[in-house]
């Protein structure tokens, strides 16, 4: 399945938690529910330490990559990195200012959220999320997840 599913191109994103101790995950389970209201979900796996995070925090944060930030998505996929805060003393970033969950610099966009509803997912859980506030960024072209390995998005001049 993994295989199949791999031939579908996916953005990058990195979700994040804040308090005490934040957590971040590269994610590319993410995706736009509603408009009005403004909805988006993640899935995240249930051993994952950002499931626990999201559940006792309430909220997440949502970066979507440019394609220069890739090492930043291998960093954040690997769990060998710090945990808590540690984690994110390598990285520019900013607490989000409903939630404190980390936005990363430089993202192409950036949304944090109110978890509104949980669902299951089978080894993962949906979670959906109210966005509180947003923004974006137009400076670059965006990563993406194809067959296994980021790649980045190539625009055609006409």
């Amino acid at each position: 399945m993994r295989r199949v599913l791999g031939r579908f191109t996916t953005g990058v994103t990195v979700v994040t938690t804040g308090g005490q101790t934040p957590h971040g995950m590269t994610a590319n389970a993410f995706t736009s529910v509603s408009l009005s209201p403004p909805l988006v979900l993640i899935c995240v796996l249930r051993e994952a330490a950002m499931h626990e995070a999201v559940l006792d925090r309430k909220s997440f944060a949502v970066s979507v990559l440019s394609e220069r930030q890739e090492e930043l998505a291998g960093y954040f996929a690997d769990r060998r990195r710090p945990r808590g805060i540690q984690q994110f003393a390598p990285v520019a970033w900013s607490p989000g200012p409903f939630t404190g969950s980390p936005l990363i610099a430089d993202a192409l966009a950036w949304l944090e959220c109110s978890l509104t509803a949980t669902y299951d997912g089978g080894d993962h859980s949906i979670f959906l999320g109210e966005v509180l506030d947003m923004g974006l960024r137009d400076e670059h072209d965006a990563l993406l997840f194809y067959n296994g390995s980021f790649h980045g998005l190539r625009s055609k001049e006409t």
